[in-house]
């Protein structure tokens, strides 16, 4: 009988030097022009509706990229959204690993965002031509 040989198990415990998962994620990734897009928008009316005090709420430019990306990739479900927060590398990097749950993924989407979608739409349009890709209208 031959000797078997089988590449190592790879082990789920921390290791003393951690890989860069992060560092995967290619230069050309749409997750980085949404990332480079949603940066450059202009978000000051969103930003606006908050009032301060309280506890500290999630950026609203990291919830525009979160939502932006799964729009992009035909994800409109907030639990599914917030699913892959949780497990999608691409998701965990455009939001810095915050995960926010379906319900603050709602309410952001239904309450900061209402009448001003439409517009962030247009704004990325716009940026996009200007970055020299080409908008089929």
């Amino acid at each position: 009988m031959a000797n078997i040989l089988f590449k190592a198990l790879p082990s789920n415990s921390p290791s003393l030097f951690p890989e860069d998962i992060f560092a995967k994620i290619p230069e050309n990734h749409p997750v980085r022009l949404v990332n480079a897009v949603v940066d450059r928008l202009n978000i000051d009316h969103i930003i606006g509706q908050y009032k301060g005090g309280g506890t500290s709420s999630l950026h609203p430019r990291m919830m525009i990229k979160v939502l932006f990306y799964a729009y992009l990739g035909n994800i409109y479900s907030c639990r599914r959204i917030e699913k892959a927060l949780q497990e999608n590398i691409y998701f965990m990097w455009l939001s810095g690993h915050s995960a926010p749950d379906y319900r603050t993924i709602n309410h952001f989407r239904g309450k900061r965002l209402k009448g001003h979608i439409h517009s962030l739409f247009a704004d990325v349009v716009r940026l996009l031509a200007e970055l020299g890709y080409g908008i089929a209208t």
